[in-house]
Order: C-alpha cells, then structure tokens, then sequence
C-alpha cells in the first residue's frame, strides 16, 4: 500500500508493502537498511531563458531511505552560487559548459565590458550536478569544475562551496573518485598552464586526520602524490574518470581535447565552451600507467587507437601486468546528442550513436622484456585475448579484448575495486543512448542476465553487498527507474543481483528526475529514521522524456 502524508509544508512518500502477496512475493530485504543518494540535472529553464544542454541544468539532488522495509522519498535542488544567482535574476546568468550566459541587454556598457573580462578567465560554474563523494564524514555534491559543495545526506540541504584549487591546483577535478581500503579519497584534475605546464594531477584526501593537526578537515591535509606533463600545453585531455590497483593508477590521455584558447574567447565569439572540446580521430590513445608508490610514470609508452572513454570500470594486476577495462566510443559525438534542441518526440529513431559503446579489455606489461623482438606479444595472460605489441623507441601498441556491446553506466561490487573481479553491472545502451534494461555481465563466462520492462528507462544500477557475502555477487541491485507511461508512476526497483529477478518495487507518487550518478550510505554511517523528507519537483523538457547520463 502507499501512503502519502503532508506535515506543513513537507511532504514525504512512504511505501509499505503489506499486502499478504506483495509481502510474500516483493519483499526489501530486512538487512538493507540506508539511503541511495542521487544526483541529476533537473532544471532546465530559470524565467525565459532556458539552458542549451541536458548536462547542464541545474543539479537536483534525491534519496530513497530504506529503513525495516520502508522506503521514504525526497528531493531537493541544490542551493549552489549558481542556483541562488540564476534564481534572484530569473534568468540563466552563470554560463554552463554547453550554455554560455550572456549579459543582460538592460545593462549599461561597463557592466557588459566587466562580464566580456571575467569570461576571458571563467570562474566556473558550482552547479555540482554529476555525483555524490564522500570524505571522511562528509558528503559532496560534485561536478567536473574546481567547486565542490557539502551537503547534509539526511535532509539534503546545501552547505558550503569548497575550491579544490585552496588545496590542490587543479582547474577541472574528476567526479568519479575512488577509495582505498582505509577510505582516503584519490582523484585527479588537470592542472593548466601552472608555472608554464599543464599536468593532470593525482591527489589524495585521507579520510581521517590525526589528532595532533592543526586542522580537522580532511580537505586540508591534501597530497598531491603523482602527476602527468600533457602532451599539449594549450590542448589538454578531456577524461571524465580514471582507474586504480593496488599500486597503480591507469591514466587515459585521449585524443578528446579541450583547446584552451578557443575557451578563453569564446563568451566574444558568441559560442558555448563545449565547441571548444573536439575529438582528433587523426591521433592515439596514450596509457599512462603511475606507481603509487613512487609517483612516476612507467617508462615505456603504451598507446592505442584513438577512442572517447568516459567511464573505467575496474582494473587490477595479474602476472606482472595491469589488466584494466573501460566503456569505450570509436568518438566523441555522444555529447551532441543531448542538446535540448535534439531532445523531441522523435529523440529515440533520430538520435543515434555514430559507435556503440563497447565493454574493452586492454593489458599492459609492467616490466617490458628489451630482449622481446619488435612486434612481438609481450602480454600472454591466459585470462585474456587483450594484447600489446612491442615497438621501436620503447613503444607498445595494445589491442583491446573485446568483451560486450552495448553498455553504459558501469558499476560493480566496490570491495573488488583494484582486484580481479568477474560482474560488470550496467545500463544497455545500443545505437541509442537511452538505456532500456539494466544487465549483469559475466567476464567469466561471457554471458549475461538482464532486466526490462516497457516504458522503463532505467538509472544507473548500484550494487549494494550483502552482510557477509561469500560470492562477489551476493547482495542486490538497486536502480530508480523513470517511467515514459504517464500512467506508470517511477519507482525503485530491487534486484536480486545474483540471479537479476525482482525482489521488490517502491511506487512514488510523484515525479521523480532522470539522474546520473550516486551513492549508498548504510546505516551505520549516516541515521536517517528522523528526518521527514522534502520534495522539490524537477521541470520537464517539453515533450519529451529522456534518460541522458554522463
């Protein structure tokens, strides 16, 4: 049964599922007890004015809370710089990357004058729209720019906006960090023109602080532990996460570029920063692997043919190599596709990928044999087809293994992050980008499991183990799915992620956001039971539905 009750001005969705074969057949499991959090574009259009892109609307953050087989819905907009100055204005004023802020026409010539210069050098946007992080206690929303805002994961309220370049200097930082065992956040950005080179930086944030510091955020005791000079100093890679093992971090400089000079004029040319990003189908893939432990690049060039990766699913070392697995583009026109001007009824037969993203396997040696004869295979892993050729002038060229076509949105049981893993969960994505089921992909075995239903376009799956689990794959899925059936209404499905069969469906009674990425917080790290949710409503884009990611 659903029960909707309204305290004040709250309102908060409670699911029970107390019929006797609702119960009996589309029960939460008991252990499951904490919150998905989310994080998503959910408003497009501020007064008359309307944002260009999907990836750019202003970030709207929602959580399930799951407590004793009760789910509990809220939603709220971020409070960002950028939301309260776009909202006093009534109009779009902080330019995104794929729309570009132009100033108000009822302004006199200097204040126009003064917005021309603060565009030549942008201060980013703080619209943290992207993911959820946490650090040391704490929980951010985040984007690709240098801001970061803290948030309350309980009530999802907005509180203070962190500049990542207060402690590390980077223009652009990664929203898809990862965590060690000790729970340190490692994450990279990109470093332009600082002290007349642009690097992409690898840094860490420990996830405690010792007791004789002089400060107890965890933000300050920053350490930049690695980095890597860019090929091009005005040009550098465009990357939207990265991969790590035990010792290494797998780095992925691809030919997909930002032209740093075309972004410092383009708010005079009249055009949005993302025309300054271009894919050269002309050049390579360059692998970079860094020793943690010594914070220097591998010697030997590994490079691959030229490809757009968004996001890496796992990686680890085998036999003296480093196995690592991405979702891989043969382009970069994924992005175009989700211009709103693109996004219409007929957004599913005419918009198409030109290269369906592809599950790749690549492996690389560690330690190249120099007595290896020049076009040899110098990676022979019985696990793997993935092979890397040597070269002349210390080069090696990797083939991928090609496992899967037609995935997205990786996610995987996080305990094996760094280790060999054999589950890949994941969106379905075929020549359209809207994903339609969720899969469960074996690399043992190379087969897979999958859920669908009409009208269902489903978010990101997220992996949530099991107390005490034996097998990678014991615990259960959880995924908000968005209806494209008016008379359907969204809900959180639960999986069984062994066996991909529906333990349970929470409905809402309410409009719930297509979103991107995000976390679970057990219980145990962060008490939701007393907290009566909120619920702010995310516009629509006129008719249309549709299910980007990032």
């Amino acid at each position: 049964m659903q029960h909707s009750c309204r305290a004040g001005d709250v309102t908060f969705i409670q699911v029970w599922f107390g019929h006797l074969f609702i119960h009996l057949l589309c029960r939460i499991p008991s252990w499951l007890q904490g919150t998905l959090l989310r994080n998503g574009p959910g408003m497009h259009t501020v007064g008359e004015t309307r944002y260009n892109h999907w990836f750019d609307g202003l970030a709207l953050l929602h959580s399930f809370t799951i407590r004793d087989g009760e789910v509990y819905y809220r939603s709220k907009y971020l409070r960002s710089d950028t939301y309260n100055a776009n909202t006093k204005a009534n109009r779009i004023v902080v330019s995104e990357f794929g729309t570009m802020a132009h100033p108000d026409p009822c302004k006199n010539i200097f204040s126009k004058a003064f917005s021309y210069l603060s565009h030549t050098i942008p201060d980013f946007t703080d619209n943290c729209l992207i993911n959820i992080m946490k650090c040391g206690e704490d929980f951010y929303a985040t984007t690709e720019t240098n801001y970061i805002r803290k948030i309350n994961p309980q009530t999802l309220e907005t509180l203070e906006k962190v500049d990542y370049r207060n402690y590390v200097a980077v223009n652009l930082a990664t929203s898809h960090p990862h965590y060690d065992a000790a729970g340190n956040v490692l994450n990279m950005g990109t470093s332009i023109m600082d002290k007349g080179k642009t690097k992409y930086v690898i840094f860490k944030i420990p996830a405690t602080v010792p007791e004789d510091a002089k400060g107890k955020n965890p933000l300050k005791h920053t350490e930049v532990f690695g980095s890597i000079t860019s090929r091009s100093l005005l040009s550098p890679s465009y990357y939207h996460s990265f991969g790590v093992t035990e010792n290494y971090i797998v780095f992925l400089e691809q030919p997909f570029k930002l032209d740093i000079l075309k972004m410092s004029t383009a708010y005079i040319r009249g055009v949005n920063w993302a025309s300054c990003l271009a894919f050269h189908r002309e050049d390579q893939t360059y692998i970079h692997i860094v020793d943690q432990r010594t914070g220097k690049p591998l010697p030997t060039k590994f490079y691959t043919d030229p490809m757009v990766v968004f996001h890496h699913v796992n990686a680890y070392e085998e036999d003296g190599c480093l196995v690592f697995d991405v979702i891989a583009y043969e382009d970069g026109s994924l992005y175009q596709l989700f211009y709103l001007a693109n996004l219409n009824q007929d957004f599913e037969e005419n918009s198409r990928l030109t290269s369906i993203p592809t599950l790749r396997r690549f492996a690389v040696p560690l330690d190249v044999d120099k007595n290896a004869e020049v076009g040899s295979n110098v990676v022979k892993l019985a696990s793997t087809t993935a092979r890397a050729l040597k070269e002349k002038d210390d080069r090696v060229y990797c083939q991928p293994e090609l496992l899967y076509e037609g995935l997205e949105l990786p996610r995987i049981n996080y305990a094996h992050n760094g280790k060999p893993y054999r589950y890949v969960f994941a969106a379905e994505v075929h020549w359209s980008p809207i994903p339609t089921k969720i899969l469960k992909y074996d690399i043992l075995t190379k087969s897979s499991l999958k859920w669908g239903q009409e009208h269902c376009w489903p978010a990101e799956p997220l992996f949530v183990p099991m107390p005490g689990a034996k097998d990678e794959d014991d615990g259960i899925i959880l995924s908000a799915i968005v209806s494209t059936d008016p008379q359907k209404l969204p809900f959180l499905l639960v999986l069984d992620a062994k066996s991909f069969t529906e333990l349970a469906r929470a409905s809402i009674d309410a409009e719930v956001h297509l979103d991107l990425h995000g976390l679970f917080i057990p219980d145990a790290d962060g008490d939701t039971r007393e907290q009566a949710p909120s619920q702010e409503q995310p516009d629509r884009v006129p008719d249309c539905h549709v299910a980007p990611w990032t």
